[in-house]
């Protein structure tokens, strides 16, 4: 009988090459482009040929960076795994017992060896919550490679997906096999990244200016991106992006990774000066936190890693394919939704919602939310947060008239919750006081007049189970929980010891638990607007809010750079007021409409207040929308790489080519008077596509005497040409813009 010890997987045109000859663990010999089928011989020509040399006054042998580091092997980087055993037990040699490989029904290649003794896997396990069953799907090549260090007493799983879109998912089980506690600090899936990669990008930002890119030169040394607030934050890094010189949305050989955990986590790069490059990320744990008892086992958050020959545009496409290749993904059409708070705010009366919700449907509303301000004591956002019960004195007949009225407008009702959070000014803290994230003897620093529940408290837990359940089962017609998260967790302390990771896998069960009792509603990650956005709260909700700022300007850009990880159809995007409620910036309704367009379509807006004019065109704006809603939500999204800073361009295009549709914005005036010709990347070379303005809304304001000699009746060219010259377009006054429909001719 034999295992392999040079595997090579492929899928939708990326290899992955393990190399298990050695007595340790396996190393990654290519992550990246396919390279075709190899044969046993070849497979060892190629790990052979990848081997360093040993170099003067260094070690006697090669330095092995396996898939998980580690300074036995020679490896004086960051580490893959930190921990001991009272000191002990904190260098590792991990020893290869068994390397399975399942080819999914696809190609898989290996050269294989003597199988040796394989070790089996038992004890508990610490980490995410695995109800879901498999992640990469059918289809999926997975190899599972299992090794132990007898003498630190420590047993080791190493899970790799490689799925149908060449999406490449790892995680570790680390598993304490001796008598007594082993605390871990870190354990970390690593992977290596050709030197040609020379340049990172990733995300930073804040509360209402989210997914800032920063980009610059891949230096010797090590770039890490921590996130420290027991949630993923406002400045967390969706991709860490590492690419060749000069990379774009549409050019460039780029790698990336995802570290996939909604608690403190940390995502870095690092190049040796040995010769080494490599891309990692863990959750990121406090000390103390994972004390692993005899036989227990934690297991990491998933890093979900992605290669792509296209430039930026590539990853997204891979990330996209795969999310909505998920069984969960959401199916129907995404419902253009309505959120009162920016009408309403916490002034709630049943006649003034009823006539708002009378406005909704008559622009096209599918989903009303009503916001903040319907449990008892909440007449602001100093009290009331834990008292989840209708207040009386607002609504005396209950929600059940609000929500029959929606309904019976042929529209949806959503709900407002933000459950893990609680006011020091609510009867539930004044009973439970104890029920806080905290550290023995004070209470962490107030955000927004608010703490945390410790979900992790079993009393806490139920408790907060029993109410969301309850006000879903009295209720008839809610489908939808906007579920807010409005504070980082700070000093978060359960039962004397840090609880950021068991807080995070509590949320994870809770939802869990809830979706299991009330599968038919959908609920929404909103965290303070943008933060909490990664894949691991995505397997447990349909979408997420990108941020608290609805002015269209902000918007574009944390639009354009949320949209690298998740799809369109998973972002709400909302038309806001005239006058921004964050950054008092003002514009017309053409521009905040086109810039929702390219999402979970909705409106944040008091649609009751505004002219019969404004409501005939938000009218048309909606129809337009899910008139295209079929495209938006399906079709692959592409950004242009524009010389000018002050032209951005995004479009969708189907998966087939048969249309497309770009929005051409102006964010501000040019040095030059007349931007260049706008590419329209995507379409099929060989086929010929009629372009004209989107129909039926108003076209943007322009500066120009006579307008481009092809935008009267559009013109029709082919995919070739559109995507190479482009089209010359008007001049756009600032904060304007164009959309435009490309259908197939032939």
């Amino acid at each position: 009988m034999t295992i392999p010890t040079i595997v090579h997987l492929r899928r939708a045109r990326t290899s992955l090459v393990l190399d298990a000859r050695g007595p340790g663990l396996p190393r990654v010999v290519h992550w990246g482009a396919d390279l075709g089928p190899l044969d046993a011989a070849d497979l060892t020509d190629l790990v052979d040929a990848t081997i360093p040399p040993v170099m003067p006054s260094s070690f006697d042998a090669p330095t092995v960076l396996s898939l998980l580091p580690e300074p036995s092997a020679g490896w004086s980087g960051r580490p893959g795994l930190a921990g001991h055993r009272d000191g002990r037990d904190w260098s590792t040699a991990f020893r290869l017992h068994a390397l399975d490989v399942s080819d999914g029904g696809e190609t898989a290649t290996a050269a294989g060896s003597p199988d040796p003794s394989r070790v089996a896997a038992g004890g508990d396990a610490v980490g995410v919550p695995e109800e879901d069953g498999e992640h990469g799907g059918p289809g999926a090549a997975r190899v599972t490679v299992q090794a132990s260090d007898p003498g630190a007493e420590l047993s080791l799983t190493v899970e790799i997906e490689l799925d149908p879109t060449g999406l490449l998912l790892l995680r570790h089980r680390l598993r304490n096999d001796g008598a007594g506690a082993y605390e871990l600090r870190e354990l970390a899936p690593v992977l290596p990244v050709p030197a040609v990669a020379t340049e990172l990008l990733d995300l930073t930002g804040r509360w209402c200016r989210e997914r800032a890119p920063q980009r610059h030169p891949w230096p010797m040394g090590t770039w890490v991106r921590e996130g420290r607030h027991g949630r993923t934050g406002h400045d967390a890094t969706l991709l860490l992006v590492a690419g060749t010189a000069g990379f774009g949305f549409g050019h460039g050989e780029v790698w990336a990774v995802h570290t996939a955990w909604s608690g403190d986590h940390v995502t870095f790069a690092e190049r040796r000066p040995t010769g080494e490059s490599t891309l990692g990320g863990a959750e990121l744990l406090t000390p103390g936190e994972i004390v692993l008892a005899a036989g227990e086992e934690y297991v990491t958050p998933l890093l979900y890693a992605v290669w792509s020959d296209a430039g930026l545009d590539g990853l997204s496409d891979v990330l996209h394919t795969h999310l909505r290749a998920r069984p969960q993904h959401p199916r129907p059409p995404r419902p253009v939704t309505l959120n009162v708070w920016e009408a309403v705010y916490f002034d709630h009366e049943l006649p003034r919602l009823s006539a708002l919700a009378d406005r909704a449907a008559e622009v096209g509303v599918e989903r009303f939310v009503l916001d903040d301000g319907w449990f008892r004591g909440r007449r602001h956002d100093r009290a009331g947060l834990g008292d989840w019960w209708v207040d009386d004195d607002v609504w005396p007949d209950g929600l059940q008239p609000l929500i029959d009225r929606v309904c019976g407008l042929g529209m949806q009702f959503g709900l407002w919750v933000e459950p893990e959070m609680v006011n020091p000014d609510s009867d539930l803290f004044r009973a439970h006081p104890d029920w806080v994230l905290s550290v023995p003897g004070r209470l962490p620093p107030e955000w927004r007049h608010q703490q945390v529940l410790d979900l992790a408290h079993p009393d806490a837990y139920e408790h907060l189970l029993s109410r969301l359940d309850a006000v879903l089962t009295e209720h008839q017609g809610i489908a939808y929980l906007k579920w807010d998260h409005n504070r980082d967790l700070t000093e978060a302390g359960h039962q004397g010891r840090p609880g950021v990771h068991a807080q995070t896998v509590a949320v994870y069960r809770l939802l869990d638990e809830l979706r299991r009792r009330h599968p038919e509603v959908e609920i929404e990650s909103c965290s303070s607007g943008g933060a909490r956005v990664d894949l691991e709260i995505l397997r447990r909700t349909d979408r997420v809010w990108a941020s608290d700022c609805n002015d269209a300007l902000e918007r574009l850009a944390i639009q354009r750079w949320t949209g690298l990880l998740l799809p369109p159809e998973l972002v709400g995007s909302h038309i806001g007021p005239e006058r921004s409620h964050t950054t008092h910036r003002v514009h017309d309704l053409g521009f905040r409409a086109a810039t929702a367009l390219f999402g979970h379509h909705g409106i944040e807006w008091d649609i009751g207040a505004i002219t019969a004019a404004e409501r005939a065109e938000l009218a048309a704006w909606v129809a337009l929308h899910k008139r295209l809603r079929p495209l938006l939500h399906s079709g692959r999204a592409v950004r242009v790489d524009h010389p000018d800073p002050a032209v951005w361009a995004h479009g969708v295009v189907a998966g087939d080519g048969s249309q497309a549709v770009y929005a051409v914005a102006r964010l501000a005036t040019s040095v030059a008077q007349v931007p260049g010709t706008v590419r329209l990347p995507g379409l099929d070379r060989q086929r010929r596509y009629a372009v004209r303005l989107a129909a039926g809304v108003p076209g943007p304001a322009v500066l120009q005497l006579s307008e481009p000699g092809w935008l009267p009746k559009g013109v029709t060219l082919s995919g070739a040409v559109l995507g190479t010259v482009g089209l010359q377009m008007p001049a756009l006054h600032p904060e304007q813009t164009l959309l435009l429909e490309v259908t197939a001719v032939d």
